[in-house]
């Protein structure tokens, strides 16, 4: 419901001061002992104080003249007009029921020279079928789905050339941007951007799941471009274990993923990634401080401690960029309830393993970092010898 005006907000003065009260709305996951976020919307406890007198007061109007100008908002768009609007160029026809198998669908650019992106924003379609969807940079000396065809929707079982069913499962491309439910536009500062190469294609990665209800969906990205070459080059990297198995009835399942930077990088954001048992996720730098008796001596210092939220997989902005070494070990764990106590589990009995639909289990800790503008991601991970 739009809360845009007076009377279409007033209906709702009483369940907006609860929600203020109890800190559900707006929504934000991040445990306030961990980290400082750019992008964090919690009310002030003046704001709730001012919301919830306001409600007990029967919610009176202020004055007109003391309005606000009403917000123009471009239809769809959470950022402002995009320079550029590239939209799948077919529709994806969706059943009813059933699972739907990843979803791929490639778009040319036909950039004639390099573009610097500084905003852009996924809008799908048919929001209500999108579990996610992730839009890869694929620049033109690359092999990666070679024989897939262009412009039309397709699945990696539809593949014959066994590369490119292997390639539509995994792929060490770029990422433009991911998005799922409650996530953000990115929005890099005047230093920064993300790169498309020149004759590069967008490859549409789309997760669709059913409702009962038949449909299709032609999701669509924006983009704003950076109107210079910026300092730094922001590259979306992962940390990712698809090795678990969660066993029936576990309340407080752990798994976790490490991994070094190859290179320095300066950590801008965070988005975890889990399904419908994920309840808490968190991010750590590893410090190793020698050994005692020959036993390593870690030390963790937490960068951010999430309870999950299946739908609100927000990402979490640093409000403080952080400058990380190259040799810099992070740790993303993740905890899953597989019990019947979790009421979005859609089987307690089951063991839980990595897959694809919402019914199965992921673990990805996303982050951004910003490197040279002169470094790729395929060079970010050259390790240099001390």
């Amino acid at each position: 419901m739009p809360f845009e005006s007076y009377r279409q907000t007033q209906l709702f003065a009483r369940a907006i001061s609860k929600a203020a009260e109890e800190k559900t709305m707006p929504p934000w996951f991040a445990d306030p002992s961990v980290g400082h976020f750019s992008n964090d919307p919690s009310l002030s406890a003046a704001e709730i104080v001012t919301l919830v007198a306001w409600t007990q007061a029967g919610s009176p109007a202020g004055e007109e003249k003391d309005a606000p100008p009403r917000r123009l908002w471009l239809e769809g768009w959470s950022i402002p007009k995009p320079d550029l609007i590239l939209k799948m160029p077919q529709p994806v026809l969706l059943p009813a029921s059933g699972d739907i198998e990843y979803t791929y669908e490639i778009v040319p650019t036909h950039f004639a020279e390099d573009r610097w992106v500084q905003m852009a924003e996924v809008l799908p379609g048919l929001r209500s079928n999108v579990h996610h969807g992730v839009v890869y940079i694929r620049p033109p000396d690359s092999h990666w789905l070679w024989h897939a065809p262009v412009g039309v929707p397709f699945t990696a079982s539809a593949l014959s050339d066994p590369e490119d069913r292997r390639g539509a499962h995994w792929t060490d491309s770029d990422v433009l941007l991911v998005y799922a439910p409650g996530s953000s536009p990115d929005e890099w500062s005047a230093k920064m951007a993300k790169f498309i190469p020149a004759g590069s294609d967008l490859v549409f990665q789309m997760h669709y799941t059913t409702n009962g209800h038949a449909g299709s969906d032609q999701t669509s990205i924006g983009l704003i471009f950076s109107k210079q070459v910026p300092e730094q080059r922001v590259l979306t990297l992962q940390l990712t274990n698809d090795h678990f198995l969660i066993p029936p009835g576990d309340q407080n399942y752990r798994v976790e993923a490490r991994g070094t930077l190859p290179n320095d990088a300066t950590l801008l954001s965070f988005l975890p990634h889990m399904h419908l048992r994920g309840i808490q996720f968190e991010y750590n730098i590893v410090h190793r401080n020698g050994d005692v008796a020959g036993k390593p001596v870690y030390e963790i210092e937490p960068l951010l401690r999430v309870h999950y939220h299946f739908h609100w997989q927000m990402s979490y902005r640093l409000a403080e960029p952080r400058f990380l070494k190259g040799g810099t070990e992070l740790q993303a764990v993740a905890w899953y309830d597989n019990s019947e106590k979790n009421p979005h589990n859609p089987d307690p009995r089951a063991a839980v393993r990595w897959g694809e639909q919402t019914y199965d289990e992921m673990m990805v800790g996303f982050f951004d970092v910003a490197v040279p503008t002169s470094l790729d991601k395929q060079h970010f991970f050259i390790r240099t010898k001390n």
